[in-house]
């Protein structure tokens, strides 16, 4: 069955990076959307990035220009690379595996999920 690990979080100053995997099995990775959602502190959901199977990139507004995502498809595995966090970034990150094209609105409500890693910026 779909599995998804992340990892890669952790606590930083505003300003700082961090760089989430994702690693995934049990399915065949390159067919899939991937991508990532955040949940805030105040519960709030939020989808940040997806990458289709067809190499199609998009980006939450909020974290355009800052968040990069990429995947490797030979080693199966999902990244999101955040440059310039900001304390509004800081919430749980999770990894979604959804096998058809999504929008990035509905990560958090379709396909698979990850355990989570947590992100915490601090001002």
């Amino acid at each position: 069955q779909v599995q998804l690990v992340e990892s890669g979080g952790g606590s930083v100053q505003a300003g700082g990076s961090l760089r989430l995997s994702c690693a995934a099995s049990g399915f065949t990775f390159s067919t899939y959307c991937m991508g990532w959602f955040r949940q805030g502190p105040g519960n709030e959901r939020e989808g940040v990035a997806l990458s289709t199977a067809d190499g199609t990139k998009r980006y939450a507004d909020s974290v355009k220009g800052r968040f990069t995502i990429s995947r490797d498809n030979a080693e199966k595995t999902l990244y999101l690379e955040m440059n310039s966090l900001k304390p509004e970034d800081t919430g749980m990150y999770y990894c979604v595996a959804v096998p058809w094209p999504v929008h990035l609105h509905s990560l958090d409500v379709v396909g698979q999920r990850g355990q989570g890693t947590q992100v915490t910026v601090s001002s």
